[in-house]
């Protein structure tokens, strides 16, 4: 297949993360308008409250919270459409 020596993973996670935050914003962006808002229809997950670990001198502070909307998945079908096109 042409042009897929070109091809690498860190492109792919690049063209996804991208395409994740892009919708991610458009679907905040469009939370308002009538007719768009369920593009910011979706599911927030991960830790509630970070989690603090305590070595004595030094404090590690570990927290993660994902928030998937539709707009973002639409943006990791985009993405992925994109990179198959590279």
């Amino acid at each position: 297949m042409a042009g897929t020596a070109n091809k690498s993973k860190w492109t792919l996670l690049l063209v996804l993360l991208s395409g994740i935050v892009l919708g991610g914003f458009i679907g905040y962006l469009c939370r308002d308008i009538s007719w768009l808002s369920w593009l910011n229809y979706g599911q927030t997950f991960g830790l509630s409250e970070p989690v603090v670990l305590d070595l004595g001198i030094m404090l590690i502070t570990f927290g993660l919270v994902i928030s998937i909307n539709i707009a973002s998945i639409i943006g990791v079908v985009i993405g992925i459409l994109i990179y198959k096109k590279l």
